[in-house]
C-alpha cells in the first residue's frame, strides 16, 4: 500500500512465486507502480478487492469460478473480521477476564487453526500456502461474525442457536468448495473434515 511521502511498504511473495504478490494489492497493476498510486485509490482498490472475496463468501452463485478470488490472497480481511468477531464475542461474556480470554481464542483459533489445515492438505497432496489458507478460511468465518452481531443484538437462546448454526453451515460450505479443489479426489473427505471441525470450534 503506497504510504505518504511515497513510501512503500514490502509486500510478501505470494504462492505463485517469488517477489510476486499474489493478491489484488500488488505492487504493479498495469504496468505501474503503486509508489506513484494516491493513497485513497490504494485504499479503495484494496476494500473492493474485500468486498469481492465477502461476495464469494455469502453469494453460492459467485462460488462458480471455484473461488478463484480467493486464491488472491491477502490478510486485511481476515484480520478485520477477526477483530470484530473477537470483540463481539467478548462483549456477551460475563466479566473482562473471559472478555479477554474470548478476544485472545478467536485470534489463536483462527491462526494455528489454519496452520493445521493447511498442513493437514500439504500432507495430503495439496498445492497451498499458509497465507492463502488463512486468507480462505478468515474470510469464510464472515457468517460466524454475522451470527455474532446477531446473537449481541437479540439476547435469546433459542435464536442464537439458529444464527450460530445457520452460520456455522454457511461459512462450512465456502470453504469447503475452495479446499476439496486443492487435495486429490480420493483424499477430499480428508482434506475437508479438518475444515468442520475448525469452523465447529469457531462456532461454539
Amino acid at each position: 500500500m503506497a504510504g505518504l511521502g511515497g513510501y512503500s511498504s514490502p509486500q510478501l511473495p505470494g504462492p505463485g512465486g517469488e517477489g510476486t504478490p499474489s493478491g489484488p494489492s500488488g505492487a504493479m497493476e498495469g504496468g505501474h507502480g503503486t509508489l506513484d498510486e494516491p493513497v485513497t485509490e490504494t485504499i479503495m482498490r484494496d476494500l473492493r478487492s474485500i468486498g469481492t472475496k465477502l461476495k464469494y463468501v455469502m453469494l453460492p452463485r459467485a462460488r462458480a469460478d471455484k473461488a478463484h478470488g480467493l486464491k488472491q490472497w491477502d490478510l486485511w480481511g481476515p484480520l478485520f473480521l477477526c477483530l470484530a468477531l473477537g470483540i463481539m464475542l467478548s462483549l456477551q461474556t460475563g466479566n473482562s477476564t473471559q472478555a479477554g480470554l474470548a478476544f485472545a481464542l478467536v485470534f489463536v483459533i483462527v491462526w494455528i487453526g489454519s496452520g493445521v489445515v493447511t498442513l493437514n492438505a500439504v500432507l495430503l497432496g495439496g498445492q497451498i500456502s499458509f497465507f492463502q489458507s488463512v486468507c480462505v478460511l478468515g474470510y469464510c468465518i464472515f457468517p460466524l461474525v454475522i451470527a455474532a452481531f446477531l446473537s449481541l443484538m437479540l439476547q435469546i437462546i433459542w435464536l442464537k442457536v439458529i444464527f450460530v448454526v445457520v452460520g456455522f453451515t454457511w461459512s462450512t460450505g465456502a470453504s469447503v468448495g475452495f479446499m476439496s479443489e486443492l487435495v486429490p479426489d480420493d483424499r477430499k473427505a480428508l482434506g475437508v473434515y479438518p475444515v468442520w471441525l475448525f469452523y465447529v470450534a469457531i462456532a461454539w
